[in-house]
């Protein structure tokens, strides 16, 4: 390098790399001494999510790693998910519903990597994903399955491991549908050969304090996704949804907000970009004081689909 050329590079300002964006990062026990991240980019809000801070470790049991915290048995279960995801999905639920026999499956978390993405024999690896799924849950409950099945969620991950958290009860739990969205069990066979395993909302009743656990909820009315590539009107009627599905669990209109209880949110985007103005909407419509929020960029189940809510409200009073 010439002296001229030196000195003008020595004049100019340094590289700034993009920030790395955090991960969340699920964690399994107190005070963090297990954690599971996911692959999700955390656009914003928290980065780790304790909604059982007490859990201790339990016995292992097969693929899947165990926590206890009271009544609940909390666990999580991964494995490579490969080419052929059906299978590896069917093998880990499996594994799953061994570990929680006896108990109430009461919510169950799925970060799918390459969802949207085609799979051969299906028309993308979300459907290959509910095949495994509903297989395993048929062969543990037989075919008359559905009223068993629990709040969850499915979202990509960056991650190359297909895991899933979830949370089972000694208390029995009350599964609930949104009556402006057909179940998702009873979608027609255009969303796959197995339709998807899941309510849209599971309740947890106690004497004096219940737990609430709402799905993934996004801009679906009966089974057709509202508001194609318009994210703001998409979260409008996913707002309506989620009121909607508060009201039938008993949490009022407004997903128990104002009473005793905590809040843990999660909100998927899929564009990062989308992130600013959704987190602003949400902070006059959605969000209160104390809850625990994660913006999180991930791929959604449905592609054309930009921006999904979870909600689960512990240690709350129901209607």
């Amino acid at each position: 390098m010439n002296p001229p050329f030196r000195e003008e590079f020595a004049r100019m300002p340094p590289l700034t790399l993009p920030p790395t964006r955090p991960e969340l990062v699920i964690a399994l026990s107190r005070e963090g001494a297990a954690a599971l991240p996911v692959g999700l980019p955390v656009l914003g809000g928290e980065a780790i999510e304790a909604i059982f801070a007490s859990a201790v470790p339990a016995e292992p049991a097969g693929e899947c790693t165990l926590y206890r915290a009271d009544d609940w048995l909390w666990g999580s279960a991964t494995a490579e998910a490969g080419r052929d995801l059906d299978a590896v999905t069917q093998n880990l639920y499996r594994a799953i519903l061994r570990a929680v026999r006896g108990r109430h499956l009461c919510r169950v978390w799925n970060y799918v990597p390459g969802i949207n993405q085609p799979m051969p024999g299906y028309s993308d690896r979300y459907h290959a994903f509910c095949h495994g799924r509903s297989l395993a849950f048929e062969e543990e409950f037989g075919r008359t399955f559905q009223p068993r099945l629990s709040a969850a969620s499915a979202v990509g991950t960056d991650s190359d491991r297909l895991s899933v958290v979830f949370v089972a009860s000694t208390q029995s739990s009350r599964h609930c549908e949104n009556p402006h969205q057909t179940p998702a069990y009873e979608y027609p066979p255009t969303f796959g050969p197995r339709t998807p395993s899941f309510a849209r909302a599971t309740v947890v009743p106690g004497a004096k304090q219940s737990d609430v656990f709402i799905s993934g909820t996004s801009a679906i009315l009966g089974h057709t996704t509202i508001a194609l590539g318009d994210t703001l009107a998409q979260l409008a009627c996913t707002l309506d949804n989620l009121r909607t599905i508060s009201q039938v669990c008993g949490l009022g209109a407004a997903l128990g907000a104002g009473r005793s209880g905590t809040r843990h949110l999660k909100v998927y985007l899929r564009h990062a970009a989308d992130h600013p103005a959704v987190a602003a909407a949400l902070e006059t419509k959605l969000l209160r004081s104390g809850d625990h929020v994660s913006f999180l960029r991930a791929d959604i189940c449905r592609a054309e689909l930009n921006v999904e809510i979870e909600v689960t409200v512990r240690g709350t009073q129901l209607d």
